[in-house]
C-alpha cells in the first residue's frame, strides 16, 4: 500500500496510535517493532479494543480486510506524517535545544494560541516517533503546528527537519547535554544546529537569542532572521527584571509576569514573546499567555510542602542546565536553603569530571545542606553528603530530615527525584 492510499484510510479515521494499552475507538494503530518486541504480534488486540485498522509489515498478520500491509511499519508512520504536513497547511515552527525545549514549546503555544488554531507536540514526544504522530495531529483547520524535536547524536535533527519540513525554527541553546552520543560539545552545537542548516539551505524564517554568541555568530549573515536581545539595539529588545522566584520581563511599556521558577527561564519566555510579536499577537494577550502558563511533569514546580518551599526540576539534568538552577538558587531570597542533586546521565567519558566540578560548585555555594545522590556524585571527592542511591539517601532522612527551608530538588529523570516529596 502506497502512502496516499494509506492517508485516505487516516482522513476517514484521523487518530494515530502505536500502543494497544492506549487505543481509541476509530484510531489506525501502527504495528511498530521494538528491540524486545514485535508490534505486529498485537494488531488483532488493537482492533479487538476498538482500532478502525492496523498497518502491518509481515504478511502473516494481514489477515482481514482491517489490516494494512507496507513494506515497514514505521517508514510508513513516518512518511504519513511527512505527507498529512503537506496535505494540511498549517506553519510549522521547529524547535530544538540542549535545555528548555518543552517549556519553550509549551509558551510559544500557549502565547499562538490566543490568536490562531494551534496544535504542539504532546508532553516531550519529539523523536523519530513522536514527530510523525504529531505532524498527525494537524487538522485542515490548523494554522500552526509547534514541532519539539530532540536529539542524542548527530543527523538525527537533520532527520526530522526532512520530516517535519519546517517553515521556522527556533534553537533554544547549546549546553552540555548528550555529551555522550554527540561526542562532545562541539557535537552538541554541530548536531543542534542542523536545524538551522536545514531552514537556511530552503530560504526559511529564523527565531534566535541575540544575546547568545553561537546563535548570533551562526547566523550573522542570513537575512531571514528575528531576534531578540536584552542590550543590542538592532534586535527587538527584552528586558529582564527578576527572577525571585518567579520570572518577569518587561517587554516596551509592559512588565510580565510568569510562574515560571529562574532566570534559565527568561529566554524560554523571552521565544515566546518574540513569536508572538511577529505573527502579531497582541502584547496583552503575550502577556496573559504567559502569566497564565503553569509548568508541570517535574518541571521547574514550586511546591509548599510542610513548612518548606519547594523547587522541583526533578525531570531532567545535564551540567549547563544543574549550573543554572544552583546560581538561580543561590541568588534567591531564603533564609535557609537545601540542596539535593541526583546524578546527570549520558555523559560518557565526561561523568566523572562534570560530577565532580558541580560538586566543587555546591561546596562553595555554601548553602545549608546538600545532598548528592546517584553513583557518580558518589563518587566524587567532596565534604558534602553523598549517596549511592536513593534508597540509601531515603533511610538516612527518615532519621535526619533537614529543617524546614527553602529546597531544590534537581536531578535527571532516571534518577526520579520527585519521591522525596513523600519524605520531606
Amino acid at each position: 500500500m502506497n502512502i496516499a492510499e494509506l492517508h485516505k484510510y487516516f482522513l476517514a479515521f484521523p487518530i494515530a496510535c502505536t500502543d494497544t494499552r492506549k487505543i481509541e475507538e476509530g484510531c489506525i494503530f501502527f504495528a511498530l517493532k521494538g528491540a524486545n518486541f514485535n508490534g505486529n504480534t498485537y494488531a488483532q488486540e488493537a482492533l479487538k479494543k476498538g482500532a478502525a485498522y492496523a498497518v502491518v509489515d509481515e504478511a502473516a498478520y494481514d489477515t482481514s480486510e482491517k489490516t494494512l500491509l507496507v513494506d515497514d511499519v514505521l517508514e510508513a508512520l513516518q512518511s504519513l506524517g511527512t505527507f498529512h504536513r503537506n496535505y494540511c497547511k498549517a506553519r510549522v515552527i521547529s524547535l530544538t535545544g540542549s535545555n528548555g525545549k518543552t517549556t519553550t514549546k509549551e509558551l510559544i503555544y500557549a502565547v499562538l494560541s490566543k490568536k490562531y488554531k494551534t496544535i504542539a507536540t504532546y508532553g516531550n514526544l519529539n523523536n523519530h516517533i513522536g514527530v510523525p504522530l504529531t505532524l498527525l495531529t494537524i487538522q485542515p483547520s490548523t494554522e500552526f503546528a509547534i514541532v519539539e524535536m530532540g536529539a542524542n547524536h548527530k543527523k538525527e535533527i537533520a532527520f526530522l527537519c526532512e520530516l517535519a519540513q519546517p517553515d521556522f525554527g527556533y534553537i533554544t541553546n547549546f549546553g552540555k547535554a548528550h555529551l555522550e552520543g554527540f561526542g562532545g560539545t562541539e557535537g552538541v552545537i554541530e548536531g543542534k544546529s542542523e536545524l538551522y542548516d536545514y531552514l537556511t539551505t530552503h530560504n526559511k524564517y529564523i527565531f534566535l537569542n541575540a544575546d547568545d554568541p553561537i546563535q548570533e555568530d551562526k547566523l550573522s549573515k542570513y537575512i531571514k532572521k528575528f531576534g531578540y536581545s536584552t542590550h543590542q539595539q538592532k534586535y527587538y529588545p527584552i528586558q529582564f527584571l527578576s527572577a525571585d522566584p518567579f520570572v518577569q520581563l518587561g517587554v516596551e511599556d509592559t512588565k510580565i509576569n510568569s510562574q515560571l521558577i529562574g532566570k534559565y527561564n527568561f529566554t524560554n519566555c523571552c521565544a515566546a514573546v518574540l513569536i508572538g510579536k511577529y505573527f502579531n499577537v497582541s502584547l496583552e494577550a503575550i502577556a496573559n499567555a504567559i502569566a497564565n502558563y503553569i509548568p508541570e511533569n517535574n518541571r521547574s514546580q514550586l511546591i509548599e510542602q510542610h513548612g518548606n518551599q519547594i523547587i522541583l526540576d526533578a525531570y531532567n539534568a545535564n551540567p549547563s542546565s544543574m549550573k543554572a538552577a544552583l546560581e538561580n538558587f543561590k541568588a534567591m531570597s531564603g533564609v535557609s536553603k537545601t540542596v539535593f542533586l541526583g546524578d546527570m546521565f549520558e555523559l560518557g567519558d565526561t561523568a566523572a569530571q562534570e560530577h565532580q566540578e558541580i560538586a566543587d560548585l555546591v561546596n562553595s555555594m555554601a548553602f545549608d545542606t546538600a545532598y548528592l545522590v546517584g553513583v557518580n556524585f558518589n563518587n566524587t571527592t567532596t565534604s558534602l553528603a553523598t549517596f549511592a542511591n536513593y534508597e540509601t539517601l531515603a533511610a538516612h532522612l527518615k532519621t535526619h530530615n533537614p529543617p524546614k527551608s527553602t529546597i531544590l530538588i534537581k536531578g535527571s529523570r532516571g534518577m526520579a527525584l520527585e519521591r522525596l516529596l513523600e519524605i520531606l
